[in-house]
């Protein structure tokens, strides 16, 4: 089986860089690397890159770049998708081959997060690394639970399902996409198993840097989940609201006192507007891009930062809170 790592980034280099240091300790090596990034500040300067990285580029917005890459990687059989600040115990991509092999009918797997800096203030990289060598061994690796989704920070997709049935990330839902994983994993369930996998084990960062466009995230986390739930029907009306509701309940009850990391009152004011377009029945995930600064903005499951659909833009990795 011939694995490949796809990493999407934008505005965080330093940290791609150690992310992708940090893939040298996997007891089975990934055949490829494939790094896609929107500008080339976005990636280490090339003396520093490690090697045997490959380097693609593609318009901004984490669909584009996560379609860049499985158009990039059509020689292998297994892609599994990380953040640019998720960090894999050693033996984490030998238990994603072994899982692939033994259920030829497994499409989508995420693995086990250990620890998730998204839901908080976020990790270092020695905290992540202490907390995957201070985990116990699993004792059965290969135990699996079906999920309704991949989580995008850790996913592996089987290509050769994604090349037999032409499914490619939504590139409606602009920049981050908000829901963009969940939304193809729907897709893909009709074809096969989902899973999460005991034994593949990382840590998500939750790297935070800048302060989000959280008017442009709070549009997209109403909008997306009602857009999606029209065009899937895996996904569902219910799912939509449920993931809706619990995104505005946390807005609202946290705007008085937001934690420093979070801008809570902008999403709030853009869970309204989306409240709004909702009952107007207009379900266009592209109107965020006239929301924010420079008619623009970028935000989503761990993206912290403004964003634009062209150069000179940046963000960051935020909760699902």
């Amino acid at each position: 089986m011939r694995i490949a790592i796809g990493i999407p980034t934008f505005g965080r280099a330093a940290v791609l860089a150690q992310t992708v240091a940090d893939l040298a300790r996997q007891t089975r090596r990934p055949d490829r690397i494939v790094v896609c990034h929107a500008r080339a500040e976005d990636v280490p300067a090339a003396p520093t890159r490690a090697s045997g990285v490959e380097y693609v580029s593609a318009e901004p917005g984490l669909p584009r770049q996560r379609n860049r890459i499985i158009d990039h990687v059509r020689d292998c059989d297994l892609l599994l998708f990380l953040d640019d600040d998720f960090l894999l115990r050693k033996d984490y991509v030998a238990v994603m081959a072994r899982l692939f092999t033994l259920r030829p009918g497994l499409v989508v797997a995420t693995g086990t997060v250990l620890a998730d800096g998204a839901t908080g203030k976020g990790l270092g990289f020695a905290e992540a690394r202490a907390v995957l060598e201070a985990a116990s061994p699993c004792a059965d690796p290969l135990a699996t639970t079906p999920v309704p989704n991949g989580y995008g920070c850790n996913m592996a997709i089987r290509l050769e399902t994604l090349r037999r049935t032409g499914l490619r990330f939504d590139e409606r839902m602009p920049l981050y996409a908000w829901q963009e994983d969940a939304e193809l994993s729907c897709r893909l369930a009709a074809h096969g198993e989902i899973l999460r996998v005991a034994g593949a084990r990382g840590v998500h960062l939750g790297v935070k840097g800048g302060r989000t466009a959280g008017l442009q995230l709070g549009y997209s986390q109403v909008i997306n989940p009602f857009y999606i739930a029209r065009g899937v029907p895996a996904y569902g009306l219910r799912r939509a609201a449920l993931q809706v509701g619990r995104n505005l309940a946390a807005n609202l009850l946290r705007a008085v006192r937001p934690e420093p990391w979070i801008d809570r009152r902008g999403r709030l004011r853009g869970n309204m507007l989306g409240l709004v377009d909702l009952v107007r029945g207009r379900l266009t995930p592209e109107r965020v891009l006239a929301l924010g600064p420079s008619n623009s903005g970028r935000g989503g499951r761990g993206m912290i930062g403004t964003v634009a659909s062209g150069p000179g833009t940046t963000y960051r990795r935020e909760s699902r809170q």
